[in-house]
């Protein structure tokens, strides 16, 4: 037994909780489905409905560019909040409210599929601004202060 009682693990980094490993999941396979919507959109136009006047003159093809790349975007943060890495915190936020906001406009195309991930992105945002990670254990500096005091 070490001098001064066992001592517990040092964490790697910040500790996640149960909402932030949740939205960090949400994130990561949100993410990767949302790779996949991107493909479908780019590779054939005919798996998504066509719209007749839309507001936003985007192409099918520019929308799914655009869920590409946010949808790899979202997947890498989510992994880094897997891992436990306080500072993906605010890009996660951001993220998650520019895909809300990407599946607000794409909704005439997949109603149904757009509001469940507008859900799910609420769901993460909710979970992200309510975590507050723990800063490491005190006396971390190096030093134990029971050892130091001797």
């Amino acid at each position: 037994m070490p001098p001064g009682g066992p001592r517990s693990p040092t964490p790697s980094g910040a500790r996640i909780t149960g909402g932030v490993a949740f939205a960090g999941t949400l994130m990561l396979c949100g993410g990767f489905l949302a790779l996949l919507q991107g493909i479908a959109a780019i590779a054939e136009d005919d798996i998504y409905a066509r719209v007749g006047s839309y507001g936003y003159g985007l192409s099918l093809t520019g929308w799914g560019r655009l869920h590409l790349v946010l949808g790899a975007l979202v997947a890498v943060t989510g992994a880094a909040l897997l891992r436990g890495a306080a500072p993906a915190r605010f890009p996660g936020i951001l993220l998650a409210s520019l895909s809300l906001v990407a599946q607000f406009l794409f909704l005439p195309y997949e109603p149904v599929w757009s509001v469940v991930v507008m859900a799910i992105d609420v769901l993460v945002i909710r979970a992200l601004t309510s975590w507050q990670p723990r800063a490491g254990r005190r006396g971390s500096g190096g030093a134990d202060p029971v050892s130091s005091a001797r």
